[in-house]
């Protein structure tokens, strides 16, 4: 079922560096966009928080920006729908304002407490094995002891906070606050509201807080949202917001997704153990899958996904193309004695120019990226990124390309627990996000991960153009089947049979980096 291709969406992908606003058909064209950013602020103790007054200007400016150009009639928008991130945890009043700064899915200060939580003897890889196991049975998952997801943000809150906890009427992820702010809505979707480890998903069609859990996390039930499908229209606009952005005042609104959940439909791989790769500021490889499962020695887990009645399996690894913003706004670009000039305009194409420099395997410098610790396929807040087997040899083109070929060597750790987990191999990969503009990238990966890569038009948008999907199938336009008929791969790239024998031997090296220095990560950063 396919009907208008004259109706437009406002997708939003309300990233970690930012918002973009794009204009979507019902068809998932990507017709324009703008982008706006955001600062994050980084505190002693691992904390990294964002103001949501930052996110709501954001998102009046772009939206402002992109509707200025009068590229549709204003008419022709019918809905407008969010994806963002998952486990940025933002406490609200009754008014709906927010009563401190979000702590994004970067921020792992609540760790101690998760550990209190989950950690009592007996224990296995850090758990208390009987509320795990309870905890897995009910949810597919439970509390990382990363402290990143947002149970352990309502913990910190609770207990660092009690003076705002008190005050919150509500705890919302990131998604939901911006969907508040649209319709005047309480609410979470089924699968927004899953890293908060409380609701019950055992019955994928009857989804619904459990109490247990609530009891057990020690958290008040009446602070969390009322869940909806991803797909549900949960108000319309609030006719300040329309009047401001000049939209009709029966503009719709749906409940959307999570970055992870909406990638996944923007990449068209909506049918069983098609996998996608998604390569942004972090990066992931899923897919749908029929089962409730979990892998929690590898932190994978089948959780809810935006098609109603399907699970996805998932898992994130903690920061792929945020490598390459370290290495250029921390290294290469920062102002210091011997840098003192002008930002050029496309540090990342120059960046990707000098690693295509470089030969494969960059001359046996392996890059560790893991800046900012690990979550699959270890849980581990210890681990820290390093440049191995530098020689006088080593150039700057070396590095950048290393820092590729560390990604991918990091993806490829996680593939192998992946597969396993859905008992499928993942023969072909749709590529999306930043990091798939790069050919040079996209044929790493295809020779690291020894599968064929397929990039997705507008890699870019797929986070906007899942969104924009959601909505059309909540008000009827298509349905999740019509989807992959709508997708187009731009190129793809198959794997290098030597090149690979370059990067398996490589790779294996890059296993035994972590294996023999974990003790030292651990010593030096607890």
């Amino acid at each position: 079922m396919v009907t208008s291709r004259d109706e437009y969406i406002l997708a939003v992908d309300h990233g970690t560096s930012g918002l973009k606003v794009a204009l979507v058909t019902s068809l998932g064209r990507v017709v324009d966009f703008e982008f706006e950013p955001t600062p994050t602020h980084y505190l002693p103790g691992d904390g990294a928080e964002q103001d949501p007054e930052d996110w709501w200007r954001a998102f009046l400016t772009a939206a402002k920006r992109l509707l200025g150009k009068k590229t549709v009639p204003a008419e022709s928008i019918i809905a407008v729908s969010v994806s963002s991130t998952f486990s940025s945890t933002v406490a609200v009043d009754r008014d709906g304002n927010h009563l401190m700064n979000c702590l994004t899915w970067m921020d792992s200060r609540a760790a101690p407490y998760v550990r209190e939580l989950m950690g009592k003897f007996p224990t296995i890889t850090g758990y208390n094995i009987f509320k795990v196991l309870k905890w897995i049975r009910i949810t597919g998952g439970g509390p990382q002891l990363s402290g990143k997801d947002d149970l352990a943000h309502v913990l910190l809150i609770q207990k660092r906070f009690p003076d705002i906890y008190e005050r919150t009427y509500k705890f919302l992820g990131s998604k939901d606050y911006l969907n508040l702010r649209l319709t005047g809505t309480f609410a979470a979707s089924h699968d927004s509201v899953m890293l908060f480890w409380v609701t019950d998903t055992r019955d994928i069609n009857r989804i619904a807080y459990s109490d247990a859990l609530i009891r057990e996390a020690g958290i008040d039930r009446d602070k969390l949202p009322d869940l909806y499908r991803s797909v549900d229209v949960i108000g319309v606009l609030k006719p300040e917001v329309a009047a401001d952005l000049g939209l009709g005042k029966d503009v719709k609104v749906t409940a959307g997704s999570p970055d992870h959940q909406a990638a996944l439909v923007g990449s068209g791989a909506v049918r069983d153990f098609e996998g996608h790769v998604y390569i942004g500021t972090s990066s992931w490889i899923e897919c749908i899958v029929p089962f409730k499962k979990t892998d929690m020695f590898h932190s994978i887990a089948s959780l809810p996904s935006a098609i109603a009645g399907k699970y996805q399996c998932v898992n994130e690894q903690d920061l792929a193309g945020g490598c390459l913003s370290f290495l250029l706004n921390n290294i290469i670009l920062h102002e210091n004695e011997f840098f003192v000039g002008r930002e050029p305009d496309d540090p990342y194409e120059k960046l990707n120019a000098m690693a295509g420099r470089a030969p494969a395997g960059s001359d046996n410098l392996i890059f560790t990226p893991w800046l900012n610790g690990e979550r699959t396929p270890v849980d581990d807040t210890a681990l820290r990124a390093g440049f191995h087997n530098l020689s006088m040899r080593t150039t700057a083109d070396h590095i950048a390309r290393a820092v590729l070929e560390g990604v991918a060597y990091n993806t490829r750790w996680s593939l192998g627990y992946v597969e396993k987990f859905i008992g499928h191999p993942m023969e072909a990969l749709s590529f999306i996000g930043g990091g798939a503009r790069s050919d040079l990238w996209c044929r790493i990966f295809a020779d690291v991960l020894n599968r064929r890569v397929m990039r997705v038009r507008d890699p870019i948008e797929a986070n906007c153009r899942g969104a924009a999907f959601i909505a059309a199938v909540g008000l009827g336009r298509i349905t999740f089947d019509d989807i992959p008929d709508l997708i187009e791969h731009e190129m793809i790239f198959d794997p290098d049979p030597k090149q690979h024998r370059c990067y398996e031997r490589l790779y294996d090296a890059f296993l035994a980096i972590y294996r023999k220095n974990r003790g030292i990560y651990r010593r030096l950063n607890r």
